[in-house]
């Protein structure tokens, strides 16, 4: 999805016409109508203010450019239902909530987060030693970890 698309669904989702969101925003009618006609884009500073404003990801305010995983877990953010967030409610586009919640790291150690993945991630067609093995490989290359 666009920006310009995910602006304009933001904006109908929100029940607000362009004069309304333009005034939340303190930016000019016709700016919010450029950039959902994909005229312009919102600059840095007025993207942070609609992430705060409509509490939505920039990664997603951008159309999702870079798929985003968990630095700690692997897990894909995919939406923004399960990204982080600081202690101001900002999001850490880095982690998962249930690897770092409010400025904080959940696992202390990866033998603890491995523990925690082989127990929760192996089934009938994932055994505990292929989920062992496969995350073994994994979190070593994660940003928390290295």
């Amino acid at each position: 999805m666009n920006t310009k698309d995910v602006l304009k669904k933001i904006r109908v989702k929100n029940r607000l016409t362009q004069d309304e969101m333009a005034e939340k925003l303190f930016v000019t009618r016709q700016a919010v109508s450029r950039w959902e006609n994909g005229d312009s884009t919102p600059n840095i500073d007025t993207l942070k203010q609609i992430s705060v404003t409509f509490d939505i990801s920039i990664n997603t305010l951008l159309g999702s450019p870079r798929k985003l995983v968990c630095q700690c877990c692997g897990m894909p953010l995919e939406d923004d239902t399960v990204i982080s967030r600081e202690t101001d409610h900002s999001f850490n586009e880095d982690y998962c909530k249930w690897c770092y919640t409010d400025g904080q790291f959940i696992y202390k150690t990866i033998d603890e987060l491995l523990d925690f993945l082989v127990d929760h991630m192996s089934n009938d067609n994932f055994t505990p030693e292929q989920a062992k093995a496969y995350f073994s490989q994994l979190l070593p290359e994660l940003k928390h970890w290295k």
